[in-house]
């Protein structure tokens, strides 16, 4: 999943942008709105945490934008502003949450899950299951065939993308775009090297994870 912060305060964006990441996140930052909206024009993100006062072009106007463009990017509004006009100016220029500051990043990664879920219309679920392989989103615990597994959060952050896509053939590229936050050339090995270590501690017999002669990778249900 790729997640979009636009958010001009460094401290409180770099604060965003870390916990985001821990969580599994490919994440990219905007310093501003005009910045934001040439991201969204080239980048497919899931889901986009919007800070009301931007410079260049401020949250509300970027949001009204993105909804002239037919755009159904879930976005959370994130505000100093907390009385009811305010959070209604947010919801009617086309946000589909609002948060006011200061706030529990617990609170907004729960509201991201939130959206997320709402747009891609899946039930609410903190568990990935597929055969025998489990991972919980909350507590980050994996076990294979009934053994726990200790996993560095890279190789966390690509299960996780393997198990969303189950029995379907993911690329290199949608690999990279969706489990790493920024663009790596394309014959970079990045994705070979943590595929590696991943199957080494889950399926040491290529079982589970199946090569895709020029495509990529494909998670099997089945072993």
């Amino acid at each position: 999943m790729r997640v979009l912060v636009v958010e001009d305060d460094a401290k409180i964006a770099s604060f965003v942008v870390r916990g985001l990441k821990q969580s599994g996140f490919a994440v990219d930052h905007a310093p501003d709105g005009e910045a934001a909206l040439l991201l969204t024009e080239t980048t497919p993100y899931d889901a986009a945490v919007v800070d009301v006062m931007l410079p260049r072009l401020d949250g509300l106007s970027l949001v009204k934008r993105l909804r002239q463009s037919r755009s159904v990017l879930p976005v959370l509004f994130l505000s100093a502003k907390s009385s009811v006009d305010d959070r209604v100016k947010g919801l009617q220029a086309g946000g589909d949450d609002y948060l006011t500051k200061p706030f529990a990043f617990s609170e907004l990664l729960a509201r991201i899950q939130a959206l997320i879920r709402r747009a891609t219309q899946t039930p609410e679920a903190t568990r990935l299951v597929v055969g025998d392989v489990t991972l919980d989103l909350v507590s980050r615990e994996v076990t294979c065939a009934g053994k726990a597994v200790d996993l560095q959060p890279r190789e966390f952050s690509l299960l996780a993308f393997l198990l969303r896509h189950a029995g379907r053939p993911v690329s290199k590229t949608m690999i990279l775009e969706h489990v790493w936050d920024y663009s790596f050339d394309p014959q970079t090995n990045v994705v070979d090297v943590v595929m590696h270590r991943l199957r080494a501690k889950i399926d040491p017999d290529h079982r589970r994870i199946e090569t895709v002669r020029s495509v990529g990778y494909i998670f099997r249900s089945h072993v």
